[in-house]
């Protein structure tokens, strides 16, 4: 492999994973701010100028409170299960195109982290493993809350990823492809965004982001007033502030694959049509500010949402997930698979 793709292949790495790092206390900041603002409160004001440096100071002191394990939990998976979700975490994100490509010394450098074919299946099959360490945290806590968050996540992600699931082939039939930067391409191309052609698609996908994330008013997994913190309720130091990364990032994804499917991605009307040339750095940065641009105000929306809808009931959550959601994917894949027969949209 030439040593130029090698180089990038890196610092695409250094990146994302420096953007997914330093977002997160960025919205630790933001959701105890926006909830302020929202309740008429003040939040965060004194650490810092309006608390901005409120993030490092909860930094510093997960650091160094004492990790507690359980004398009767299992350590191992104890210990293993926040490493799994944020791990799961991570590798969902390495798929999703944050721009087209960007010529360099006569090579042509995707801008992807992982560049594969299937992206949509990597995608899906990885942030299906994160339910994986919320399971573990909640059995190997030994601790009947805990187990209690651990079989409500798992009811609640497989529920919901079966929405989720069917509001991405939706997309997939109308594209023909699981490469997401050629669904993105794609949208580039079109008269309009895939949001325009599948509305119900994306209202599904934006749904189950939510409960795919365990934010509210999903947020059953960890219900104070039920189960006094979930399946992380025996965490405490550097593993319940590894749950609530791999939480935020999970958002990230979540709202970067709704960009990405029905959003045009990084792509911009007119942008690399009148101002810049294809393949060059301007137009490169220009797409990556758009992505990141369109990721953050979801991110945003899912801490507007989660301060102002109160949390549903279980049976609630189980009954918009199986008697709403999914009939409405497969009514959205039947008109897909219409629209894709007549020829509309080309």
């Amino acid at each position: 492999m030439d040593t130029t793709v090698v180089v990038w292949m890196f610092i695409k790495i250094f990146v994302i994973f420096g953007m997914l790092m330093q977002l997160v206390p960025i919205m630790t900041w933001v959701e105890r701010r926006g909830s302020a603002i929202i309740q008429l409160r003040l939040g965060p004001n004194r650490v810092g100028p309006f608390g901005l440096l409120q993030p490092l100071a909860d930094g510093v002191k997960t650091m160094f409170k004492e990790w507690v394990v359980p004398p009767s939990g299992h350590m191992l998976l104890f210990n293993l299960a926040p490493i799994v979700s944020c791990c799961a975490a991570f590798v969902a994100f390495s798929v999703i195109p944050f721009g087209n490509v960007l010529n360099w010394n006569d090579h042509a450098i995707k801008l992807v982290v992982a560049d594969v074919d299937p992206g949509v299946l990597v995608l899906l099959a990885a942030s299906g493993m994160g339910v994986y360490g919320i399971i573990m945290a909640g059995w190997a806590s030994n601790n009947k809350y805990s187990q209690l968050g651990g079989l409500r996540s798992s009811s609640q992600m497989v529920s919901y990823e079966l929405a989720l699931g069917l509001a991405v082939v939706s997309v997939l039939v109308w594209s023909g492809t699981l490469n997401l930067t050629a669904i993105v391409e794609q949208q580039g191309q079109r008269p309009l965004w895939n949001i325009c052609y599948l509305p119900l698609g994306a209202l599904i996908l934006f749904v189950a982001g939510y409960a795919e994330t365990n934010r509210a008013p999903f947020d059953l997994p960890e219900a104070e007033s039920e189960l006094v913190a979930g399946y992380h309720t025996e965490y405490s130091s550097l593993g319940f502030a590894m749950f609530s990364m791999a939480e935020y990032i999970n958002m990230m994804t979540a709202s970067a694959l709704l960009v990405t499917l029905f959003l045009g991605g990084y792509h911009v009307p007119f942008v690399q049509e009148w101002w810049f040339t294809d393949g060059s750095w301007q137009l490169a940065l220009a797409q990556f500010a758009t992505f990141w641009g369109k990721v953050l105000f979801f991110m945003w929306v899912y801490v507007w949402v989660r301060w102002t809808l109160p949390r549903f009931r279980f049976d609630q959550l189980m009954k918009i997930g199986w008697k709403m959601l999914i009939p409405l994917a497969l009514v959205q894949i039947v008109l897909s698979a219409a629209m894709v027969t007549l020829g509309w949209g080309k």
